[in-house]
């Protein structure tokens, strides 16, 4: 299988610079909704079957363009939704942010540690082990799945054999862009694509770094 891992477009919180990752979230930027209709064209080549989004509202907002060029139905699965913030919500202080992503990505390798207030590494894997799962046992060969900055880098690091923690942690995931794993759930994953920039081109990404939020950014950014 084919599984395309899209970041959703800009939201009023990335622009702040905020962990938002509660329901059902903010809506996309004016910028966000021109990311999103660029993504029909962007994957034009692609013979996608089955598209799915998590239940935080700028994925679904994200994906509408694409559902509505390709006839598709967006199937909701909160399994494939951002890593939540618990205690550290709606933070912008550098230390939550980067106690957030550091625990994220330690999750390759010890995912039993914890977001304060929030979810364990075992516990992230698990909801989105089980709607890759169940996109493979639909027999679809290309999905999309449209999700968030730092679940999508975080189960990359974790299920792709050729992705580790530091490659995840220094490259960016701007809005709009893709990860391609392809695989299995049987046989395991190799990414063979990972786009920093959004879809639709260089042009739509901010030019202000921080407003793509801290999920997608790397480590260090403006440390």
């Amino acid at each position: 299988m084919r599984l395309l891992l899209i970041r959703h477009g800009q939201t009023h919180s990335n622009v702040i610079h905020a962990l938002d990752t509660a329901e059902p979230g903010a809506d996309l930027t004016e910028l966000g909704r021109r990311q999103a209709a660029a993504i029909p064209a962007a994957l034009a080549d692609e013979p996608i079957e089955a598209l799915y989004v998590s239940n935080l509202v700028r994925t679904q907002q994200t994906a509408a363009p694409l559902a509505q060029a390709r006839g598709l139905e967006p199937v909701v699965r909160p399994g494939i939704r951002e890593v939540v913030a618990g205690d550290l919500e709606m933070a912008t202080d550098r230390p939550s942010l980067e106690r957030y992503i550091e625990t994220s990505f330690r999750w390759a390798d010890d995912p039993s540690a914890r977001i304060p207030g929030g979810e364990n590494g075992i516990e992230v894997l698990e909801r989105y082990d089980s709607v890759v799962a169940e996109a493979a046992a639909t027999g679809a060969e290309c999905v999309v799945m449209v999700s968030h900055g730092a679940v999508i880098r975080s189960y990359a690091a974790a299920r792709a054999r050729n992705v580790d923690p530091q490659f995840a942690a220094e490259h960016w995931l701007r809005n709009t862009a893709l990860v391609v794993l392809e695989g299995s759930p049987e046989s395991g994953w190799e990414c063979t694509r990972w786009e920093e920039w959004p879809l639709g081109g260089r042009e739509l990404s901010d030019p202000e770094p921080t407003h793509t939020g801290p999920a997608g950014e790397p480590e260090g950014l403006d440390s």
